[in-house]
């Protein structure tokens, strides 16, 4: 049986460690040749959008919006400040659904203005675009914090039952976002299939410098502060508005002051979408050398 190395024994440095710490990294994914979305169309939609519905979002709950190709949605805080985590469905075929991971591979661990929620294998296209963020000014601040969340897969009752000695929590945003699409006729093991990990609206993260640890902090969002996509397909959107609040202190209980969320949806301007197509499926063949 092999024995573990003793705790106190010196690390093998290798007499090269210096340099080779000091490689430089190269980027996995460069955005060069993505698909670029066309963000002066996207900006004269708005310019003459026209509002078409809302939902409102209670407090520790979810709730499911439709958005058409080329319409607009904005998600805002109407009240206080308030995170929100968010899951994107093609409307028609909900296997095809937000891939979190790959849009954070693509553009970075937070989603900023121009860039996009990229679907999961093997449909890969953009389902909507980030145009408006008024939370734009806030960038990275002295703890690497930055809002918009692609780190963080969602709180969840099975975390919390580990962390928390097996408490039972049933409005953690995992639980919130099955709920709600079990309101929209999903049976419910099928509904929690189907959630997925989310893009963190407004939520500011990052990882502690010394630990490497993921750290929250009170987000910077105010009363009437918004972000606003385009969708690029027909999409069903479910939201959750996170019992953490503007997480700032704990999650996964009904500790924190919290707020409703309020989506909104905009027939966009049809002068200005004159053209414009949906992105198409993916091109690659699935044959995978077979």
């Amino acid at each position: 049986m092999p024995t573990s190395r003793p705790a106190t024994a010196p690390p093998d440095f290798p007499a090269d460690a210096d340099a080779r710490r000091a490689v430089a990294p190269v980027i996995c994914y460069p955005p060069q040749t993505l698909p670029q979305p066309d963000l002066e169309r996207y900006e004269a939609a708005r310019a003459g959008m026209v509002k078409s519905h809302d939902i409102r979002i209670a407090p520790r709950e979810a709730g499911v919006f439709h958005v058409a190709a080329g319409d607009i949605f904005r998600i805002s805080c109407p009240e206080g400040p308030q995170v929100g985590d968010l899951n994107l469905f093609n409307a028609a075929n909900p296997d095809e659904r937000f891939y979190a991971g790959k849009t954070r591979a693509l553009h970075g661990t937070h989603l900023t203005v121009g860039e996009r929620m990229w679907s999961g294998f093997p449909f890969m296209r953009p389902m909507a675009t980030l145009i408006t963020d008024t939370l734009d000014w806030y960038g990275t601040d002295p703890y690497g914090g930055r809002v918009h969340d692609l780190i963080g897969t969602r709180c969840d009752p099975y975390t919390h039952a580990v962390l928390a000695q097996g408490a039972m929590y049933h409005h953690c945003c995992h639980s919130n976002l099955t709920r709600a699409l079990v309101g929209e006729g999903f049976d419910p093991t099928r509904a929690e299939a189907l959630v997925h990990d989310v893009l963190n609206v407004f939520m500011c993260t990052g990882f502690t410098k010394d630990t490497g640890q993921y750290f929250m902090k009170a987000s910077p969002v105010r009363r009437g502060d918004y972000l606003e996509f385009i969708a690029e397909i027909d999409l069903m959107g479910v939201l959750s508005a996170c019992p953490g609040g503007d997480c700032g202190t704990v999650h996964s209980s009904d500790q924190a002051v919290c707020h409703p969320l309020l989506v909104e949806v905009f027939h966009s301007d049809p002068a200005a979408m004159e053209g414009w197509v949906q992105p198409p499926l993916n091109s690659y063949d699935r044959s995978h050398g077979l």
